[in-house]
């Protein structure tokens, strides 16, 4: 195959940034489009210029490091992790965009990397357990119904990638947010901090500047572990009740 591609290059936050044309040959449809990066940088390094920075880890679509607007779709035009797209998506002669994440609070590193520690800091205002636990109990020492347990994997799934932010209009965090929150506050060790997680969290994730939320869904199609929209209106639905039991002391 043979495919021209326009990559955003742009050296670091406070850069002005721009696209650039390259043409690359001889791609396998078999290829993962990181791989097919690849092949890109080495022609670039080989011919002295400087390579495009792009972010990657696992390439197996657990880590979510990997992270691209490609046509202007997040992870491309399947439902996938950017990694685990492949090159048989395209047609030999096509012209791919790839650009980063787009987001106030996702500010470009270099290239096609941005900074997703805004995620991180949302998790740290209450996504864990402060309560002393002592050592790890016995996996059946706290029962667990099967429908919460379901609930929690389904949300635990969430490799906070942050396409769902780069597929909202505008650029809200409300799935990722609703994820970690779920997860941990369906469970029984969860419980303790139920309310204070979910008002915490979702205070971080306005400070941290991300956009409001009108469920219009697109974040759930992008989602590539397949988090549901229904996720935001429980999450919604916690914190609606811990705001009233608050009010009330």
């Amino acid at each position: 195959m043979k495919l021209t591609l326009r990559v955003w290059r742009q050296k670091n936050a406070d850069a002005d940034g721009a696209m650039s044309t390259y043409e690359v040959d001889g791609i396998s449809p078999d290829m993962s489009f990181l791989e097919m990066l690849d092949v890109l940088n080495e022609q670039l390094i080989l011919s002295g210029e400087e390579p495009v920075a792009f972010d990657h880890d696992c390439r197996e679509g657990i880590c979510g490091a990997c992270s691209l607007v490609i046509n202007g779709e997040a992870h491309g035009p399947e439902r996938t992790t950017t990694c685990q797209l492949h090159m048989r998506s395209f047609k030999d002669g096509d012209t791919i965009d790839i650009e980063p994440w787009r987001a106030a609070a996702f500010p470009v590193v270099k290239d096609l990397v941005v900074d997703r520690s805004a995620f991180d800091r949302i998790i740290q205002a209450g996504g864990y357990i402060t309560a002393p636990t002592g050592s790890a109990p016995e996996a059946h020492a706290t029962p667990v119904p099967k429908p919460d347990a379901d609930y929690a994997f389904e949300h635990a799934e969430c490799i906070g990638c942050g396409a769902c932010v780069a597929a909202c209009p505008n650029g809200a965090a409300m799935l990722f947010t609703s994820a970690k929150i779920n997860h941990l506050n369906v469970l029984p060790q969860g419980a303790p901090e139920r309310e204070t997680r979910v008002l915490d969290m979702v205070a971080q994730m306005d400070e941290e500047g991300f956009g409001g939320c009108t469920l219009t869904g697109e974040c759930a199609t992008a989602c590539p572990k397949g988090i549901p929209l229904t996720s935001i209106t429980h999450m919604n639905r916690e914190w609606l009740r811990a705001t009233r039991k608050v009010a009330k002391r």
